[in-house]
Formats: C-alpha cells, structure tokens, sequence
C-alpha cells in the first residue's frame, strides 16, 4: 500500500521538527499559542451548554455568524463558521483554486500556505515584504501578480505569522484593486489583527467587499483549542467553500460554537485584557533584550510575535542553530527558514509565553547570539 501521490508534494513542517524533540525543561518560546486561561465567557458556556447536543447548519450557529456579522460590520450571508481559520483557508483553497495555476503568498509566511496550495494541485508562489519591517509590499506584490498570468489567488497575512508585520490602507487598496480587476480571490488572513500595540492595523474590509477576510477564536480571544474560525466574504465566494467546508467536517463542533458565541459577545472586554497580556510579556522580552544582549526593540504591528535577527554565524543553517538553542540551551524557537526563504536571517521568537519564561528564555539564549 502507497499513500496517494498528493502527499508527495506535502513536508513535515518545521515547527513541528523542532517542538517535537522539545526535551524537558525547556522555554517554550516556539509555538504561537496563548498562555492565559480561556476567559470565563466561555468557561461558563461550556458548562451550560442548552438541551440536546445535536448539528448545527453547514454555514454555522445562526447566532454566531450574527455576532460575528456585527463585530466585522458585515451581514449574516456574509459569514461562513469554520473549523478554525485553518478550516476557512482549506475550504476556500479547495473550492476555488483550479489545479496548474498559481497562488501568490508572502515570504516569509505562514507555514500552511503553501500547503493548502499544493494540496490544491497549485504552485505557490512567493512575494516579499518590505525588507525594513516585513510589511505588506504593494509594489514588490504586484510586481509579481504581473508576471503571473495563471494566478488564481493570492493571500494576505496582517499582521504575519511570523513577522509582526501589517501594512497600510493604501497599499491594501493598490493589491484589492488589482485583483478585482482580474477576477482573482483575495484572501486576507487576520487573525492576528485585535492583538496589536496602539492603533488596530488596517483590515481587507476598509478598502473592499470583493475579497475574503478570515479569522477565529484562537489568538486574540485566546481560544485555540475551540478551533472556531470564520470566513467574511461575498456569499458567491463562500458558497462553494462551504459545500468543501460541509462534506469535510460536517460543521464545527456544537458546544465550541457556543462558547465563541459567549466570547465574542464580550469582545470588549476580552480583546482589552488580552492586548494588555501582550504588551506586558512584551516590556518583558524588551527589557530582557535590553539586559542581556543590548538590543533596543520596537513592538510589531500586531501579533505575539518577534522576529529576532540571527548572528552571522548561525545564517548558512539556521535549523541547526534552533535545534542547538533547544538542546543545549533549553530554549525553544522557530527558524525564519521554516516560513520561506524570505525568514532565513531571522527566528520567531513567540512571547506569548509568561514574562518570566521571557526573562529567562532571552538569558539562556544570550551566550549563543554573543557567540
């Protein structure tokens, strides 16, 4: 027996590569998850969850994609309840990518990108961010849209997984413009957008209608486990994805959509109390930088996300400067690598971990980037 060919074109992904040796002991400065407790919203939800457990519509809780509606400024037939943004990105990948074409996607990106193309028997194909910050480059984007006759998508991540990095509203404009006018899907990943430092980074919505926004439950609300997600978009985009979406998983998880539901309906709170959990795990990585490596950092965009610059001497094998961080400091981190050729002089260093995990993690590393 021989697993179907598609896999072929499928790699283990790198951050499981490094996470899954993590041995005992170590600063968990990997993985991009929450390390508050789930808000009492949805605790409380779970624990009263209403008479029988039975599905829900293909298309989610009707009182979900309400709230969800309400919170992105958009109306019920625009929202499509998902499996995580995961569920979103494979279901729209799926419904409306044809096989041989192209799909644009940032480098350094998200790791699953260029899988949901592949899987879609597409070829990804990789566009740079701007090289001070990692922001969306309208001109280095179109630049590549340009040369790509046979694109049939192109995804947007504000602000990246794994760079912090946003973009402004002109630069959204120019790339939205541009793919209307081809009749091209623009999908914009924002499930980072309500963690940010300040003023909320710009989003798809603020220039146009035409493209698909998704999003979920896991990072600003601090629920990834719930893996709920949502696609915001012109029904006519999301109809397809949701048969993909229907025939895949049936629907998301009853009880887990009732709990999304308890936390967007306390959004404002929720969402305040989680950029102040950031910005103070923040002051701690600064102030850590600071002390022991003499670094002055800025906050990204959004995210809780650093994208640290390598010594010199660890860029010709970034992987091999990773695993030695994990097993011989006992800190864990991400190669810029395993999100593009674009990342290769960086790593992701993840502070959503407890600021004295940060402190601690920063001076384990500090002997390593001293060299």
């Amino acid at each position: 027996m021989k697993p179907a060919s598609r896999l072929s074109l499928l790699k283990p992904s790198p951050i499981r590569a490094i996470t899954d040796g993590t041995p005992p002991g170590a600063i968990p400065l990997g993985l991009g998850e929450p390390t508050w407790d789930l808000p009492e919203p949805a605790r409380l939800a779970l624990l009263r969850a209403p008479g029988p457990c039975g599905y829900v519509p293909h298309a989610g809780l009707t009182d979900l994609r309400k709230a969800v509606a309400a919170f992105h400024g958009a109306t019920v037939d625009e929202v499509l309840i998902t499996t995580g943004s995961q569920g979103a990105l494979f279901a729209l990948f799926q419904a409306w990518v044809e096989p041989g074409t192209k799909v644009l996607i940032p480098d350094p990106g998200f790791v699953a990108y260029p899988a949901l193309a592949r899987m879609a028997g597409a070829v990804p194909v990789p566009y740079a961010l701007s090289p001070d910050r990692f922001r969306l480059d309208a001109d280095a984007l179109l630049q590549v849209l340009a040369a790509t006759p046979d694109a049939s998508a192109v995804i947007l991540n504000l602000p990246s997984n794994p760079t912090g990095g946003g973009g402004d509203l002109e630069a959204l404009r120019r790339v939205a413009e541009a793919c209307v006018a081809r009749g091209l899907l623009l999908i914009s990943d924002e499930v980072y957008r309500d963690l940010h430092f300040g003023v909320r980074p710009p989003g798809l919505r603020e220039v146009t209608d035409r493209g698909v926004v998704v999003s979920s439950v896991s990072k600003g609300w601090g629920a990834p486990g719930l893996r709920v997600g949502w696609a915001i978009g012109d029904p006519a985009w999301l109809t397809p994805a949701r048969v993909v979406h229907g025939y895949a998983v049936t629907g998301t998880a009853t009880p887990a959509q009732w709990a999304a539901l308890a936390l967007i309906e306390h959004s404002d709170a929720i969402l305040a109390e989680a950029r102040a959990g950031i910005r103070e795990r923040w002051e701690a990585l600064a102030a850590a930088l600071r002390e022991h490596l003499g670094q002055t950092v800025s906050p990204p965009d959004g995210t809780f996300y650093h994208f640290m610059p390598l010594p010199p001497s660890a860029q010709a094998d970034p992987l091999a400067f990773a695993l030695k961080l994990r097993d011989e400091a006992k800190v864990v981190v991400i190669p810029g690598l395993a999100f593009g050729e674009g990342g290769r002089g960086h790593v992701r260093l993840s502070f959503a971990a407890t600021p004295e995990q940060l402190s601690e993690g920063v001076k384990r590393m500090a002997p390593y980037w001293r060299g």
